[in-house]
């Protein structure tokens, strides 16, 4: 899905989340065409490729509401947009990014790769490497942008920015640290792992919808 029609649909979704008109919470899970966000904490220099060069290459970019500094997504990426209304949860924003972080260690738990948080940081680490990123929007407690997943993403991409703004960072993709050991059907577990560690965390049951049926209001 490309990035603008996802951020479009969050935002309609998240103010209808407000208004009661969507009685539910919702979890997109998607993928995007190669495209650079930049979060309310951007700094100018974290963007290493000009604009001209994204261009070129077909690399989107957008300014965006969530919180963080800049980050890219991409195909064998799983970017997450939970719009949920905390006030069902726990009015707390703390909580609800240590809970994300808690919803893809245990996906990662299911291919045997060890998730674990960083002090001073929101995501997702494995042996150093960073594996998950997380920025979210919150307004009057409705959520929305999310997190993304490394699957089995081209890695090259991040070579374009300075990832979150955290020098140096390496970073890795479930494909990579499982090498060999990679299943065929990779995408399809990863996204079946997440949902079950949602339905876990957040203590639901999943009904899985079709986009038009979201987009219609269903």
């Amino acid at each position: 899905m490309a990035y603008g029609e996802a951020l479009a649909l969050q935002r309609d979704l998240a103010q209808r989340r407000i208004d009661r008109s969507l009685d539910h919470d919702l979890l997109l899970l998607v993928e995007h065409p190669p495209v650079v966000t930049l979060g309310r904490g951007s700094h100018a220099e974290h963007l290493v490729a000009p604009k001209e060069f994204l261009a070129a290459k077909g690399v989107e970019l957008f300014e965006v509401e969530r919180g963080g500094d800049v980050t890219c997504h991409g195909p064998g990426q799983l970017v997450g947009y939970p719009i949920y209304d905390l006030t069902q949860h726990r009015r707390d924003l703390h909580w609800f990014l240590r809970a994300l972080e808690e919803c893809l260690i245990a996906a990662l738990r299911d291919f045997g790769v060890a998730g674990e948080r960083r002090d001073g940081y929101t995501g997702v680490w494995t042996g150093g490497r960073k594996i998950a990123s997380i920025g979210i929007h919150v307004k009057q407690w409705v959520t929305w942008h999310g997190f993304a997943l490394n699957v089995m993403t081209d890695l090259s991409l991040f070579d374009l920015i300075v990832p979150c703004g955290i020098p140096d960072v390496a970073m890795t993709s479930i494909q990579k640290e499982l090498g060999e050991r990679s299943p065929r059907d990779l995408w399809g577990r990863a996204l079946d792992a997440v949902v079950l560690a949602f339905c876990e965390v957040f203590r639901q049951q999943a009904q899985m919808v079709e986009l038009e049926a979201v987009r219609s209001g269903a």
